[in-house]
């Protein structure tokens, strides 16, 4: 009889202790997965502003005959984007991208047929949407990161990770450039 409630007991604390690794293993999967997700979602937009941007230098390119370097600039980069071949080289083909996307704008602001002309208009704001939706993204991104990452480092989660191979994800993160102030120029043309 003794045996019998030993036994149920040692299956019940048996029965928990499985419920409960399925639990975080299942936590650690939804979390892992959302990170998927809200990269997915970051690459769709990407690949929106991506196709855009042809549309943009060929309009550009009639205006800006004196400014290859900056048209070529986004064209390299554009490229970088498309023959990137892992996360880290397409974080920062991206980041170099929205670089000379950058460039490209305070460019245009020597131009004012440019800036006047309808079809360059509606590409840059549908460009400035897209990037607002990236950065939107990227937060949620790294915001999905940081959760998984703590769960993977606290204690009793740490233990189902490392038995799992559950590794740490990269936050996405912006070139030290990024950071420096902007030197603002004003020269009469």
């Amino acid at each position: 009889m003794i045996g019998l409630i030993v036994f149920g007991v040692l299956l019940l604390i048996l029965v928990v202790l499985m419920v409960y690794v399925i639990t975080i293993y299942n936590g650690l999967i939804s979390l892992k997965n959302n990170i998927d997700k809200s990269w997915s979602n970051i690459d769709v937009l990407l690949k929106q502003r991506f196709d855009e941007l042809p549309k943009l230098i060929k309009v550009c390119e009639g205006y800006m005959q004196h400014e290859q370097k900056t048209l070529e600039a986004v064209i390299k980069a554009r490229s970088m984007v498309q023959n990137a071949s892992n996360d880290k080289n397409s974080l920062q083909a991206q980041n170099m991208l929205t670089d000379t996307l950058r460039s490209l704008f305070m460019v245009v602001e020597s131009y004012p047929d440019l800036k006047a002309d309808s079809a360059f208009q509606g590409l840059s704001n549908r460009i400035s949407e897209l990037e607002d939706m990236i950065a939107d993204r990227r937060e949620y991104y790294n915001d999905s990161v940081t959760i998984y990452n703590i769960r993977i480092e606290q204690f009793p989660d740490l233990l189902i990770a490392r038995l799992f191979n559950f590794g740490g994800r990269t936050l996405w993160q912006i070139d030290a450039t990024h950071r420096e102030d902007v030197e603002v120029n004003f020269q009469h043309m």
